[in-house]
């Protein structure tokens, strides 16, 4: 688990941002996927819109994926396993890097074929306890046709990332602007925020 966390931030620290292809394994990514897949179902996932409660907007012309809140009340078992290693790193980050995170926040995110995400900070401009964005991929035996990469606006490049199953993605919430490109195929993962409230 630690190496995993030690990608995050090495490559974190190099590029501004951080990578681990593994942060998630097999068993858990599979069972968060079917937990997203089964809530989809139920018609439980609602219309993602931007900004927070305060100043909320719904524009399908900006964002058209769908969400779902986790929470540790809900008591599912590998969402609580997905909080407990979020937890874990929030440990080895403060440790090593004195972050001061003091929370997070998690949603399953769903992309249907066709849905997008333009260009955005994920900081509110009224809120700035999001320090850092964490992205958890949920799809196995993705193909470059499937498109849905994550665009990542750096100052002398774009970094362009495929959401592949396991792979977890890191970054400053304020410093980077960034989008998801348009998805060919269903497009899963959970998507957060570490937080210094």
């Amino acid at each position: 688990m630690e190496n995993s966390f030690e990608a995050l931030i090495t490559t974190y620290i190099d590029n501004k941002v951080g990578i681990s292809e593994n942060f998630l394994s097999d068993d858990l990514a599979n069972h968060l996927k079917q937990n997203l897949l089964a809530l989809n179902q139920q018609d439980l996932l609602i219309f993602a819109g931007t900004g927070n409660s305060e100043a909320i907007v719904y524009d399908s012309a900006v964002r058209s994926d769908s969400i779902y809140w986790l929470d540790r009340k809900n008591n599912n078992v590998f969402e609580n396993a997905f909080f407990d290693q979020i937890e874990a790193f929030i440990s080895y980050l403060n440790e090593s890097c004195f972050a001061g995170i003091t929370g997070y926040e998690f949603h399953y995110s769903l992309y249907e074929k066709g849905d997008f995400y333009l260009q955005h900070f994920d900081q509110f401009q009224n809120n700035p306890s999001r320090k850092y964005s964490m992205i958890s991929y949920l799809n196995s035996n993705w193909q470059p046709s499937d498109g849905g990469e994550l665009l990542i606006h750096q100052e002398n490049h774009n970094q362009k990332i495929t959401p592949i199953q396991g792979k977890t993605v890191f970054f400053k919430s304020d410093e980077l602007l960034h989008e998801v490109l348009v998805t060919n195929n269903t497009r899963m993962s959970i998507t957060g925020w570490l937080k210094c409230d």
